[in-house]
């Protein structure tokens, strides 16, 4: 048995805290359920089980340091047969000298099992009572359309359990929310135990024109200097189809009309609203004749709209 202290890869003077950080660590990268192929991970589990028992025990600790006890928790003086008794006496009925008794394998004060909780979920019921350990949850994420977020679809996914699912996605669902399949994620550790869920994450994808934000959608909306300044109506598409929309004499670029209803659907609800934004584009050759014009408003009716940022 290696040095507890090489074991754990943790220094003499590290905390209570850090060595059970650095055991954690360590049990959930070589558990023998994690690493069903890899055949050193039980021996490279069991040295840190080893190395935790005497570390993570104060009394086991300070004998170690002490130069008493060794790396496997026996006494280094052995041939003092008066010494193995004293400790025998002070073991209690049915240990040894390391306090080992039978029903657990880390030694009598000592108690891993809020490590083993932590790493694979198990937890504790009211009375101290140890409840099974649960498998862990599986976190995986599926992409729709924005129509599909609409009208509802079904996707197929693999987790990383290697499982594939059909995974139904209800119509009116918002960006980022999580399907919860119950059973689907990762076996428990411990035999007879539930197994984990799998937590889907649903994301919309881009659209070409809408942006999605809850139940809103925005649209930006590229409308003729002309149309600005005398008024027009236009054609905006909406998810229902193609609607006309009255743009008053005057209208300003970045200002934003809202269509009420024409957003997304709720679950129960009422849909979510159509923000369109005003973009004022110019053609791509202005002409001399606009140019003039231009001139012409710049010198007889000169304004200035930044005047608020000065």
């Amino acid at each position: 048995m290696r040095d507890p202290y090489i074991v754990l890869g943790v220094s003499k003077s590290a905390t209570t805290e850090d060595i059970k950080k650095a055991f954690r660590k360590l049990a959930k990268k070589y558990h023998p359920d994690q690493n069903k192929t890899d055949p050193k991970a039980k021996e490279m589990f069991a040295e840190a089980n080893s190395a935790y028992e005497i570390l993570g025990d104060e009394k086991k600790r300070r004998q170690f340091d002490q130069g008493e006890i060794d790396a496997e928790g026996k006494p280094k003086f052995q041939g003092f047969e008066g010494f193995n008794n004293r400790r025998r006496q002070t073991a209690g009925a049915g240990a040894g000298f390391d306090g080992r008794a039978s029903g657990n394998p880390f030694g009598g004060g000592f108690d891993a099992s809020d490590i083993f909780a932590d790493l694979f979920g198990a937890g504790r019921r009211a009375g101290g009572q140890q409840e099974r350990a649960r498998g862990a949850d599986i976190a995986a994420s599926v992409t729709v359309s924005l129509q599909e977020s609409i009208s509802g679809t079904s996707k197929r996914l693999t987790l990383a359990n290697g499982k594939t699912l059909d995974v139904k996605i209800p119509g009116g669902i918002e960006e980022g929310k999580q399907i919860r399949l119950k059973g689907q994620g990762h076996p428990s550790p411990v035999p007879g135990s539930e197994p984990g869920d799998a937590l889907i994450s649903v994301h919309i994808a881009h659209h070409p024109y809408f942006r999605v934000e809850g139940h809103d959608l925005r649209l930006d909306l590229p409308i003729t200097l002309y149309e600005a300044v005398l008024g027009a109506k236009v054609q905006i598409p909406t998810l229902s189809g193609a609607v006309e929309l009255n743009l008053p004499a005057g209208t300003n670029s970045g200002r934003t009309l809202r269509l009420r209803g024409k957003g997304l659907p709720k679950i129960g609800g009422t849909a979510g609203d159509l923000l369109v934004t005003i973009k004022i584009t110019l053609p791509e050759a202005t002409g001399p004749e606009l140019d003039a014009l231009m001139r012409k408003w710049q010198s007889e009716r000169p304004y200035n709209p930044r005047q608020d940022l000065t």
